[in-house]
């Protein structure tokens, strides 16, 4: 049946054809997108309010609790990376020291922990027996350890530390394999023949040691190492020691530390005592590595979490958030409300109007209809404004065209505004509101909005960030110092040996080189030095090598101690050029933002983010905070505050600098560490409403154009063309064929105005005028010619 239809369809007049299409349902058209605008102003107007009015009036913001969090993440890091150094230190000495068969174990103990300034007590024991062999300094507790233990232990490559408990507080041991050869007659050769086997053994060197003090800055601020059991294992000196009810954070930190799981990356936040109008707010985190890659390392088992307090003054807020979210949502659902008005009673209804008019013509132009006289006799309502009125006298015109009553004329086009004009000032509208929103409600432009303990934490992370590469340094120089003392009377041959096992031991170097009394490398291994220093530095330290290039030339020296033995030696000085790499994954941590570690002429020498070698420090505002760390006559002072961007935008960040060292190798170098983030990034009430009503504006504005666009496409343009084809057809146009485009309200009429069209043509052929009532006849009578003109 389908076939036969489509065939009688295709064979019908073009007349009925158009006819069929003009009763078919309209499709689209201007109703959709002012109803989906409509309601999606007003859904942005209830986000709006929700995300405005959601925004609570806290006395004590997030940022605050987040500071100190990250505070005691990063005073973690510190008490990690000095328990691994002292293991890695303890571990290296043993592999350094051969003791032959001959030596006595006291020797071979003190030649072990000789140099360590902070060992309490050393011993060296057999893992077989658990017998002790030697012992130095206090009383080292291995009753508790068992030999089972001690055997099982000195069988694994890295023995991790443990803690023990003494009068005078928590200890640490440390554990290092010392290896000494043996020689052993075999039993089963002849006795003529002096036939022995060299075997080797282990003696397990163990160290008891102060358990590290977390690294304390920022004034009134306290800082504990706890065990897994909640009690206090170390605080930091003159630091007041919990009271009242804050005694019980250690206990919540350590007991959520063992609910994490002991992982290194678990932290949080917690909040003490309320009293005269200050709290107190403390963060946790964990002392363990975050990722292990073999299994094995120095602080998992510990079972430590640090924990940082201080008290901070309650702020009380000011702005009226759910205010001025119920003023801005409600501004936007009265412009919502006008919108709709305003298209629906000056562009959808008068359209619908003419979307009838024009079909009721097209009836009583075809005469088919019972009422077809009818149909021509009622005037077209004419509506008031832009294209729908032109288009509406162009139909009132060919009405009477078509009764007979008037001739066709040229109907000039009014001038004035339009529906373009109609849709352009709902756009305004729109924009009116978003516009504020995007750039002048709540915009953060005054440091006051920072609070004072938040801007005081970026300094203290700054100075931790200055910890760890100083930390890096003065071990570049402490391992360097080592190497130097054991190339003393070798030969070239063995000095090489030496050399490329440091290089192997400690990733931190680039290359390690020795230099003669010219200046001159006589000896390398690794890459090819950056730059090398001209004339031999006196003493040891730590210097910036070059100060242009591409890489930044850092390197520790030491200089080699004259042998008393013949052997001559051709360096008298090691350097150690550090790879700035190693610097460059020390200085970020999450949360800090940028950080730069520059030198006395505010030039960078590494960072946490791309840069250029020896490029200044990006703005004049760090420059300038990092010359106020210059304290006369001291090594520097800590520095922060709230920098505010030149510019249209007036971004805000908060900054901080530090010295890089105020003692040891790396205090003579005058370099600093500067930091800087965004302080949007700060979860604090007014940066949340500044990207909830930037969020609220760009949300209506893109609304707005994406719906009103579509009035335009669909609506506006149709229609202005609809009027000029219909103003062509009442001034005589005959030949021009109307073609419908869409299913909508333009289309329905621009589908009645080709059948006017056709009629009109038929009848100025024909030259035959009929009257109003007898008109239906006619065109009956001249329905089935069919006549299609192109």
């Amino acid at each position: 049946m389908r076939g036969p239809a489509l065939s009688t369809y295709a064979r019908a007049p073009r007349r009925h054809r158009i006819r069929r299409r003009a009763d078919m349902p309209l499709i689209g058209g201007v109703r959709p997108p002012v109803a989906i605008l409509m309601a999606l102003l007003l859904s942005v107007a209830g986000l709006t309010v929700y995300a405005l009015g959601s925004i609570p009036g806290e006395q004590l913001p997030l940022a605050v609790r987040d500071s100190e969090q990250q505070i005691a993440a990063d005073a973690a890091v510190s008490v990690r990376g000095s328990i691994s150094a002292e293991a890695n230190t303890l571990r290296r000495a043993a592999e350094a020291n051969t003791p032959t068969s001959t030596t006595a174990p006291a020797t071979a103990l003190k030649s072990v922990v000789a140099g360590r300034r902070s060992v309490h007590g050393a011993a060296l024991v057999d893992p077989a027996t658990g017998h002790l062999l030697a012992a130095s300094g206090g009383t080292v507790p291995l009753a508790g350890m068992g030999v089972g233990g001690l055997a099982a232990d000195a069988e694994r490559s890295i023995i991790p530390p443990r803690l023990v408990g003494a009068a005078s507080g928590a200890r640490i041991l440390y554990f290092a394999r010392l290896t000494v050869p043996e020689h052993s007659q075999d039993t089963n050769a002849d006795q003529s023949q002096d036939q022995t086997q060299q075997q080797t053994k282990h003696w397990l060197v163990v160290v008891l040691e102060p358990l590290p003090t977390p690294a304390a800055h920022g004034d009134g601020r306290g800082t504990w190492l706890v065990g897994g059991d909640g009690t206090v294992l170390a605080t930091v000196t003159r630091v007041r020691a919990p009271s009242g009810a804050d005694r019980t954070l250690p206990r919540i930190a350590a007991r959520a530390a063992g609910v994490s799981g002991w992982r290194g990356d678990a932290s949080g936040s917690l909040l003490g005592a309320a009293a005269s109008g200050t709290r107190t707010v403390a963060g946790w985190a964990v002392v363990a590595p975050q990722r292990t890659a073999t299994g094995t390392d120095n602080t998992s088992g510990l079972h430590l979490t640090v924990v940082t307090a201080q008290s901070v003054a309650l702020t009380h807020q000011s702005t009226d958030y759910l205010r001025i979210a119920l003023l801005t949502g409600g501004a936007l659902a009265a412009i919502a409300v006008v919108n709709w008005l305003l298209l629906v009673f000056a562009v959808q209804r008068p359209l619908l109007r003419l979307h009838l008019s024009a079909a009721r013509l097209a009836r009583g132009a075809v005469g088919r209809h019972p009422l077809a006289s009818e149909d021509l006799s009622r005037p077209v309502p004419v509506p008031a404004y832009g294209e729908a009125r032109r288009t509406g006298r162009a139909l009132e015109t060919l009405r009477r065209q078509l009764l007979g009553t008037d001739t066709p004329e040229e109907i000039v086009a009014p001038r004035g505004p339009g529906t373009r004009a109609l849709v352009a000032c709902c756009a305004l509208l729109v924009t009116a509101w978003a516009a504020p929103m995007l750039f002048v409600v709540d915009q953060v432009d005054t440091p006051a909005s920072v609070p004072v303990s938040v801007v005081a934490g970026q300094q203290t992370r700054t100075q931790y960030a200055a910890d760890r590469a100083r930390q890096s340094l003065d071990q570049s120089y402490t391992d360097l110092v080592d190497v130097a003392a054991s190339l003393g009377g070798r030969s070239t041959a063995q000095q090489r040996r030496v050399l490329r096992k440091a290089l192997a031991d400690h990733g931190q170097y680039r290359s390690l080189y020795l230099l003669d009394r010219a200046g001159s490398v006589v000896l390398r291994v690794g890459q090819t030095p950056l730059r090398t220093i001209v004339h031999v530095p006196g003493g040891n330290g730590i210097t910036g090598v070059n100060t242009y290039g591409k890489i930044p030339a850092i390197a520790a020296y030491a200089h080699i101690p004259r042998a008393k033995a013949r052997t001559k030696t051709s360096g008298v000085v090691v350097f150690g050029e550090i790879d700035v790499k190693v610097l460059d994954g020390l200085l970020p941590e999450p949360g800090l933002g940028s950080v730069w570690l520059a030198d006395s002429h505010d030039r960078v020498l590494a960072a946490g983010v791309g840069f250029r070698a020896f490029q200044p420090l990006p703005g004049p505002g760090l420059a300038r905070l990092a010359d106020r760390t210059r304290a006369p006559g001291t090594a520097g002072t800590p520095t922060s505050a709230v920098l505010t961007s030149s510019g249209v935008s007036r971004a805000m960040s908060v900054a901080a600098a530090a010295p890089l060292a105020e003692a040891g190798p790396a205090a003579g170098l005058s370099w600093r560490v500067v930091t800087s983030k965004p302080a949007a990034s700060l979860r604090l009430p007014v940066f949340r409403a500044e990207r909830m009503t930037m969020l609220a504006g760009l949300l209506g504005l893109a609304v707005g154009v994406a719906c009103l666009s579509w009035v335009h496409i669909v609506v506006v343009r149709p229609l202005r063309e609809l009027a000029r084809l219909a103003e062509r057809l009442a001034g005589g146009d005959r030949r021009t064929v109307l073609y419908p485009v869409n299913h909508d309200e333009t289309g329905s009429v621009t589908r009645s105005l080709e059948l006017i069209r056709q009629a009109l043509a038929d009848r100025g052929r024909s030259g035959t005028v009929f009257p109003a009532a007898p008109r239906a006849q006619a065109a009956s009578a001249g329905h089935g010619r069919v006549h299609t003109q192109q």
